[in-house]
């Protein structure tokens, strides 16, 4: 189906993305390198384009409505696609012919992938890469019908006819806004509060969701989520924004935590330590390019 004026601008996405992750206007400006004021005019003219209020800008700091949360998931997608398009252009302009398609669940394609991106061009400048994530699920799902040739999932269940290597050691926290109740009550909660308090959670078929949801089972406790979003960006602005509780991976938020921006609640007795695997079909798929990039995975440093 032709698409539909108008059309958001991808610079627009990508700025209200940084203001989600920062929850400020003047430090996503310094991060994409244009004025406080250019950077507010961008944003309502992509408030103006959508027809929706996406900044609460009333106590001070920028904080994401609803619908801006709603908007940021989305424009998670939208964004990854442009940057595959754009490396496909640059490999085609450039005749480059090797190339690596892998797919990451959301976690690791933001805060690990990207590394070992660098690692692998310093090994390799001809190589063009396209990363394409989404959920645990959704990336096992991309591996078996043969759009990419490795994986990288978070979760605990994954098909036994694939091949499997453990990668990263990491680790979900709780965090809590520095305001909320747990964080001033010695920051330890039992598991039965965790579990009567609703959260703000992944979505279903997530490799962060089911690793919660096994860890919780041999206590008897299930989760009650309050708002279950697919994008690690909108559960921070979730966050900031006082909604609620929030599991989340340590490499999403250990800067948060260390500014003071969130504060690391510990549940007594509960460990949610957990595993990341790189998986893949068969030996076939493993040239040299997959393997240089698999042996990169493996030598990064863990979370634990």
């Amino acid at each position: 189906m032709p698409l539909s004026e108008p059309i958001p601008d991808a610079l627009s996405l990508d700025l209200l993305k940084s203001v989600a992750g920062l929850g400020s206007i003047t430090e996503a400006a310094i991060a994409h390198r244009i004025s406080q004021p250019a950077a507010s005019m961008r944003l309502k003219e992509l408030e103006r384009t959508l027809g929706l209020t996406l900044i609460d800008r009333s106590s001070g700091r920028a904080q994401l409505t609803a619908n801006g949360l709603a908007v940021v998931e989305w424009a998670e997608v939208v964004l990854v696609a442009i940057a595959n398009l754009q490396i496909g252009s640059t490999a085609l302009r450039k005749g480059k012919t090797s190339h690596l398609a892998v797919g990451a669940s959301m976690t690791v394609a933001e805060y690990l992938v990207p590394k070992w991106l660098v690692a692998l061009h310093d090994h390799d400048p001809a190589l063009t890469v396209a990363i394409t994530m989404g959920n645990s699920s959704e990336v096992i799902r991309l591996l078996a019908n043969g759009s990419v040739n490795l994986a990288f999932v978070e979760g605990i269940d994954y098909p036994k006819d694939l091949q499997c290597q453990i990668v990263y050691h990491d680790r979900l926290v709780v965090v809590v806004a520095p305001n909320h109740p747990w964080a001033k009550q010695n920051r330890i909660v039992s598991i039965d509060q965790l579990a009567k308090t609703p959260l703000v959670l992944r979505e279903t078929g997530s490799g962060t969701r089911e690793v919660l949801e096994e860890s919780l089972k041999p206590h008897g406790a299930l989760v009650t989520p309050i708002a279950e979003l697919s994008s690690t960006t909108a559960i921070k602005s979730a966050i900031e924004g006082r909604l609620g509780p929030a599991v989340i991976s340590w490499l999403a938020v250990h800067d948060d935590i260390e500014r003071g921006k969130m504060v690391e609640v510990q549940i007594e007795g509960l460990s949610l330590s957990r595993e990341i695997r790189a998986i893949w079909r068969n030996e076939s798929d493993l040239d040299e390019p997959t393997l240089k990039f698999l042996k990169i995975a493996k030598e990064s440093k863990s979370a634990l």
